[in-house]
């Protein structure tokens, strides 16, 4: 059971531009093992279209999946940087420091900062 949530990648973000992201915890159901994952794209106008197509994702290969926030991510694969800003209007702003340390965890050679900026 382990090696289901390992598969499933801490982060999954377009590699150029500026764009909508969430925050997720996955979790067994009925506690146990749980983590948190970040998606964003800009294929997504609102913030609940990244959250629609993931859950199921998850739902089927067991998890829980609860959104604990939103912002935007700017990326520039170019400069290797990569910026954590701003909130989700329905889901409210994530802890930008916690997707930081995924970020971080993914892009090693990467300058990553957030702010709670709007823009």
């Amino acid at each position: 059971a382990g090696s289901a949530m390992a598969a499933v990648r801490d982060v999954e973000i377009d590699s150029e531009g500026t764009f909508k992201y969430i925050l997720l915890r996955l979790q067994r159901p009925g506690g146990g093992e749980q983590r948190h994952i970040v998606r964003g794209t800009k294929a997504a106008e609102f913030h609940n279209h990244i959250f629609e197509k993931i859950n199921p994702e998850m739902e089927k290969l067991g998890y829980e999946c609860k959104c604990l926030g939103g912002g935007k991510i700017e990326h520039s694969s170019k400069e290797k940087k990569i910026r954590v800003f701003g909130l989700s209007t329905g889901y409210g702003k994530a802890d930008h420091s916690v997707t930081v340390e995924l970020l971080k965890k993914e892009y090693t050679d990467y300058e990553i900062t957030w702010s709670d900026d709007k823009k």
